[in-house]
């Protein structure tokens, strides 16, 4: 089967349009950048979704680009399998639960200016997080280069963090 992937653009910074549509390209696969309000038109054609991680806490919750969240709740709104992709190393085992993970806000300008034009009113505030956090119970697994981690939860990645995988943590 040729997979076709709807790849969200990933505001602000556009790294779904910048990096993961040049990526699926380059090795052949066919690609469309949508919108990210343009997803939940989309999810009741999709097989399945997969989202990248930044950390992954020991009960199985994630963090990732902002909108993440959000998508997982279109994809089981819609029955849709959501899968996070990660490399081992992004479990990190000091963090219990998603609660627990650092949020970075960015910049003002990064939404507040487009093409260096100021498109945001002087009065208006800005609240520009980068990530946000998806629960262990929307996620219908986690792929790592082991293998996959079904409906991912505490025991589970428990049993990941002891079964002498310390190499890729």
């Amino acid at each position: 089967k040729n997979p076709v992937v709807y790849a969200c653009e990933t505001r602000p910074l556009l790294q779904g349009a910048r990096l993961t549509s040049w990526e699926l390209t380059k090795n052949r696969i066919k690609t469309y950048v949508i919108s990210d309000n343009m997803a939940a038109t989309y999810m009741p054609e999709m097989d399945l979704a997969i989202v990248g991680a930044d950390r992954i806490a020991l009960n199985g919750d994630t963090a990732n680009k902002i909108g993440t969240r959000g998508l997982a709740i279109i994809a089981r709104y819609n029955n849709v399998p959501f899968y996070v992709a990660a490399p081992l190393s992004t479990f990190d085992f000091s963090i219990e639960t998603g609660t627990d993970i650092p949020i970075e806000i960015r910049f003002e300008d990064e939404l507040r200016k487009f093409n260096n034009k100021k498109i945001v009113a002087d009065r208006a505030g800005i609240y520009n997080p980068a990530f946000d956090i998806t629960p262990a119970d929307l996620i219908s697994g986690i792929v790592t280069e082991k293998g996959i981690i079904e409906r991912p939860d505490r025991t589970k990645i428990e049993r990941l963090k002891n079964s002498g995988l310390n190499e890729y943590l």
